[in-house]
């Protein structure tokens, strides 16, 4: 084991870097399943404690609101309390909340424990994986990522099995109670390998900055809520809508303004002075909402459209788990041999050539016609993960790091944020409009349709006599066309994201090449 050293930049921990990378992983991996599992469990919540479905989706939004006002801020309260016990305080936040989520009686209870809930999470990746980066070397960092990557990647791919899982032969309350044994575990690992560099331990990052973290909370809630709501309420057709978006605007302009004029901000911004930080974080931002956009699709398709169930969906979707879990090691390997742009360029082409292949569906397919193309989505979402993370901190400090991280990971949440919100208004608005092209082919005069309809008619009319059979059929018609309509709007969604990762490829470019140790290549 390495001696610890206070120098500073060259400290290393004296427990073993892999026992620590094992303890954060555990607390990034119950926060970012239980996300993706709580999703599986709503319309159970809601019918448990006697609320609508729309009422439901605040258990998420709740959480995800206190979530990404605590990811920027954590850097401060990492150095103002001590990185290790801010870590262990959110863990414990976040699983005694978990057990008041579990055995909430009412939808009021539930959301204030969501809330707590999400407060103690935010913390946790950034922190995490400041943790990580600061515990290895560089030339190892990539095999770091590779681990914390396990808990970001794979855990929302098996959220929604384990948790339709759980639904189904338990209760959605197990959903929760699951996190309990995780976090403390996760406690007595962290108590025992972690402990915080020297730079943490002399801080001084003076009294918080109340202004900036309420403007934060401010022009950060209202996003998150615009970016769950509005679809349901017609975007900037509703009038809340748009008083919500000024509000954001100028919570956003003042707090912008005073994070630049404060000698001791909330969160440094001059961070993205740093080519790398800023193209990453472009890159993260993109990524996510490729990423997430598909995660919510390929499920949400399944079910609408296939009429699978919640579980049967999640178990189709899975593999792209097996992917990750492939790719994670391999590239933590390659990103200390291998220049990580060409890495994260072929990640990205990868990714943008499995939405294509996504975007051949069709309603005659069987459960495992894309087993390939959701194997290599996975792969592909490693690919980038891994080498993005590591090329995007491999030019900081150390003392940067902390920073940095809460706002890397805040910006992968927001893209996360919004694609899932992009892809749904997709799907409901292009319906529209390719039922109404299609609609044109089911003229009256079109002998096709005349054909197809008396053959229905036929079918029907041995059973339920002329009148009616010729009202079931077109009935019958009629829903084909919509079905025929939505799937279109999904194979828009696939390509959007192709486009979007093909846009993604010259981007990777303005990265500057950084050594093994972490030192920029002169180009």
């Amino acid at each position: 084991m390495a001696a610890p050293d206070t120098s500073g930049q060259n400290w290393r921990p004296s427990a073993n870097p892999w026992l620590i990378a094992v303890s954060v992983m555990l607390a990034t991996f119950m926060e970012v399943l239980d996300t993706s599992i709580a999703t599986v469990a709503l319309p159970y919540i809601a019918g448990s404690v006697s609320a609508t479905t729309d009422e439901a989706t605040w258990v998420l939004t709740s959480y995800l609101v206190s979530n990404a006002v605590v990811l920027p801020a954590s850097s401060w309260f990492g150095l103002r309390f001590g990185r290790k016990r801010f870590l262990l305080v959110c863990i414990v936040i976040f699983t005694f909340s978990s057990f008041l989520c579990g055995a909430a009686p009412s939808l009021g209870i539930l959301l204030l424990a969501r809330a707590i809930q999400g407060a103690g999470g935010g913390a946790l990746q950034p922190i995490s994986q400041a943790i990580l980066l600061e515990s290895f070397p560089p030339d190892k960092r990539g095999l770091a990522m590779a681990v914390f990557g396990l808990g970001v990647v794979v855990a929302p791919v098996l959220g929604p099995t384990f948790g339709g899982w759980l639904t189904d032969n338990y209760s959605w309350r197990w959903s929760f109670y699951i996190n309990i044994p995780i976090g403390i575990l996760a406690v007595f690992m962290i108590l025992r390998y972690v402990e915080d560099p020297p730079y943490i331990k002399n801080a001084r990052p003076g009294r918080i900055d109340a202004w900036g973290l309420g403007l934060l909370a401010i022009w950060l809630g209202c996003l998150q809520v615009i970016l769950d709501k509005g679809q349901e309420d017609d975007w900037f057709g509703a009038v809340w809508i748009r008083w919500a978006s000024l509000v954001l605007l100028i919570a956003l302009v003042l707090f912008l303004v005073r994070q630049l004029q404060a000698d001791k901000p909330l969160v440094d911004l001059s961070i993205f002075k740093n080519r790398n930080f800023a193209t990453g974080c472009l890159l993260i931002t993109l990524f996510g909402a490729a990423i997430y956009g598909l995660i919510t699709l390929l499920p949400l398709f399944y079910q609408e459209l296939m009429g699978y169930t919640a579980l049967n969906a999640g178990i189709i979707v899975s593999p792209r788990g097996i992917g990750a879990i492939v790719a994670m090691p391999i590239i933590g390997l390659l990103t200390a041999r291998i220049d990580n742009r060409w890495l994260i360029a072929f990640g990205f082409f990868l990714f943008a050539i499995c939405s294509i292949w996504f975007g051949e569906i069709n309603l005659a397919i069987g459960p495992w016609s894309f087993v390939w193309a959701i194997i290599l989505s996975g792969f592909a979402s490693g690919m980038v993960f891994v080498p993005l993370s590591t090329t995007t901190m491999g030019t900081l400090r150390n003392e940067q790091i902390g920073n940095a991280s809460g706002l890397y990971n805040l910006l992968r949440n927001v893209g996360g944020s919004v694609g899932i919100s992009i892809v749904n208004t997709i799907v409901a608005r292009h319906e529209q409009i390719h039922r109404s092209d299609l609609a044109h082919n089911f003229a009256a005069s079109n002998p096709a349709v005349n054909s197809r309809l008396s053959a229905l008619e036929a079918l029907i009319a041995n059973n339920n006599g002329p009148t009616a059979a010729h009202d079931s059929a077109i009935t019958i018609l009629n829903s084909t066309l919509s079905s025929q309509a939505r799937l279109w709007s999904y194979v828009d969604d696939f390509r959007y994201m192709a486009l979007v990762c093909f846009g993604c490829l010259p981007v990777v470019l303005l990265f500057k090449r950084a050594s093994r140790t972490g030192r920029i290549h002169a180009e």
